[in-house]
């Protein structure tokens, strides 16, 4: 009987931690700090820059300094982004953001996963985690 009912304890706990990580992300935000994002390129890891979350509002990315300007971006329910400005070199010379999804929880805490599409149609994947 007491197994039983540590069972249903551990299932009703697992259900309101996930309740508790989903609603996050109806919030519409990332939490905030400076993400560093990088590619898996040719064998070696590429540092691609900065982003900075501050709010609702981003920054970057950057290499070196600080960002010019913020700029606003939005957040559905599923985590998926939509950046409503420029995104430095993935937003540039015929790239475009194909997609962002976020990922609040697991074990390097909160990052972003950008999918470029560059001008030859090919796809590249960058993972963006808070520092």
């Amino acid at each position: 009987m007491i197994s039983r009912i540590s069972s249903i304890f551990s299932v009703v706990l697992l259900l309101a931690v996930t309740g508790a990580a989903r609603a996050d992300f109806t919030e519409g935000k990332i939490p905030d700090g400076i993400y560093h994002c990088e590619v898996y390129l040719l064998g070696a890891f590429l540092n691609l820059g900065d982003i900075t979350i501050k709010g609702n509002v981003y920054s970057g990315p950057v290499t070196f300094g600080a960002a010019p300007q913020g700029y606003n971006y939005q957040m559905n329910a599923n985590g998926e982004i939509s950046w409503l400005g420029p995104l430095g070199g993935y937003t540039s010379g015929g790239n475009s953001v194909s997609m962002t999804q976020a990922t609040l929880e697991g074990p390097d805490g909160p990052s972003f996963d950008i999918i470029m599409k560059q001008p030859d149609g090919a796809f590249t994947a960058s993972t963006c985690t808070r520092g």
